[in-house]
């Protein structure tokens, strides 16, 4: 018998988040899920939600892919060692070897984690003990993680304030500014240059053609290690393997985690040449100076090889860049003319829809008035509006102009339709002065009550 919804909101809100809980009601998205399958949600009240948002680039394999699940129940079944860190993880060899196959660039090693956070942690490390040097480069609106040192690598005052000093001897050059990042690598001071390939969380910004291949000619000029955060770009989210294959580089270390598992499973990696691996790990003495509790657990590992076989199997990457290719293309056409609706941009299954201030003043003085109140209420509105009409998305957390557009890779043409059909409606409600904005006005009041 299901849990009845609110006394589990109750408890929630007593012993975990009760702001989370407030927000999910402001935005009438605190509904209890009974059954996920493939892009589809299903909640306790028989409402089918169609997903856009795949857990921000977890579910490239769809939830619950049959597939997953059975080698997830096939290993429980071993009764094997799922994680006693006293022995050689055979599964950890395996998936690591298919992973750096599939990243080809001299990617020869993999340190395995929980958390794209914890990857990138990894990453800082490695790129310290390789370089010999500290400093740490980043780029603005950036997006690696909320644990100290990956969060000292954003520049966003909202992600940071409060959390007191984090690492020293770090800074930001905008995303695909050259001539920003050369100064600053120029200084030989940096260990490495951490990059999304595309900025997702800022925007879904995809660099100029040359930016990456001519910063990675940088990087090793002054001799900075090229760390490629592929956490929610990766695992062909985009089309191939990595987003950086787009721009034919060959970084130095690549960060994976968020889809690795199928979602399943918390599991991060991060992909590295021989060389830097044993700048850490130099000898027997030093084989375990850096360790993650959970890292190469059999579960975690068998969720990352079977959902490789999903992937590549269903030959999702292709699906990607085909059905990407028509929704961006759909989206185009059903929101041009549109005066707020500046761009569609992205690539493969990882798109955004940046908007704009409108420019007619019967839509510009409350735009403008609810801007004031909080820069993300406009988007919050179309998030909302577009749940209620049966699809889950969300604005980007560095842009909140921008609607993701990211679901997962076994999304069905009927469903991309339903997504271009739900958004034109409520990009057309929005252009016209009374209800949309009257809303979003009452959604104001009530979120500073």
């Amino acid at each position: 018998m299901p849990i009845p919804e609110l006394l589990t909101t109750d408890a929630y809100a007593d012993h975990v988040n009760p702001q989370w809980v407030k927000l999910l009601g402001l935005l009438e998205m605190n509904v209890s899920y009974e059954r996920c399958l493939g892009a589809e949600l299903f909640t306790a009240a028989g409402r089918r939600i169609v997903d856009f948002l795949s857990g921000y680039c977890v579910h490239n394999a769809g939830h619950n892919h049959p597939a997953i699940i059975d080698a997830l129940k096939e290993e429980l079944d071993r009764f094997g060692p799922v994680m006693l860190q006293s022995n050689v993880a055979e599964l950890a060899g395996e998936l690591a070897g298919r992973l750096c196959g599939l990243a080809g660039g001299g990617l020869t090693k993999v340190f395995f984690a929980s958390s794209g956070s914890e990857g990138v942690e990894t990453a800082i490390k490695f790129a310290r003990a390789h370089t010999g040097r500290v400093g740490l480069l980043s780029c603005d609106r950036a997006f690696h993680g909320l644990t100290c040192g990956a969060l000292s690598l954003m520049n966003g005052d909202y992600w940071r304030k409060g959390f007191g000093p984090l690492l020293p001897e770090t800074a930001f050059v905008p995303f695909g500014d050259l001539a920003a990042l050369e100064k600053e690598l120029a200084t030989q001071r940096y260990a490495a240059f951490f990059v999304e390939p595309i900025q997702a969380e800022g925007g879904i910004r995809v660099p100029g053609p040359e930016y990456l291949r001519d910063a990675q000619a940088l990087c090793r000029r002054y001799g900075t290690l090229l760390v490629a955060d592929e956490v929610q770009t990766g695992m062909f989210r985009t089309g191939p393997f990595l987003a950086s294959h787009h721009f034919g580089i060959k970084p130095d270390m690549v960060v994976l985690a968020k889809a690795l598992s199928g979602g399943l499973v918390p599991v991060s990696a991060v992909l590295m040449p021989d060389e830097i691996h044993r700048s850490v790990f130099s000898s027997f003495k030093r084989s375990i100076v850096h360790a993650s509790t959970f890292s190469e657990n059999s579960l975690s590992m068998r969720a990352g090889l079977a959902t490789l076989a999903v992937l590549e199997g269903e030959r999702l990457g292709e699906r990607a860049t085909e059905v990407g290719m028509e929704l961006q293309q759909k989206l185009e056409e059903a929101l041009s003319g549109y005066e707020m609706v500046k761009e569609v941009r992205g690539r493969g299954l990882l798109l955004g829809i940046e908007f704009t201030a409108p420019r007619r003043f019967a839509l510009r003085a409350p735009f403008e008035a609810f801007t004031r109140i909080h820069p993300a209420m406009f988007g919050q509105i179309l998030v909302m509006r577009l749940f209620r009409d049966g699809i889950l998305t969300q604005i980007c957390g560095n842009d909140f102009m921008v609607l993701k557009v990211a679901p997962p890779l076994v999304v069905t043409p009927q469903q991309v339709d339903e997504f271009v059909s739900a958004i034109h409606e409520v990009v057309d409600f929005a252009h016209h002065p009374g209800a949309f904005w009257s809303e979003a006005l009452g959604l104001a009041r009530r979120a500073i009550a």
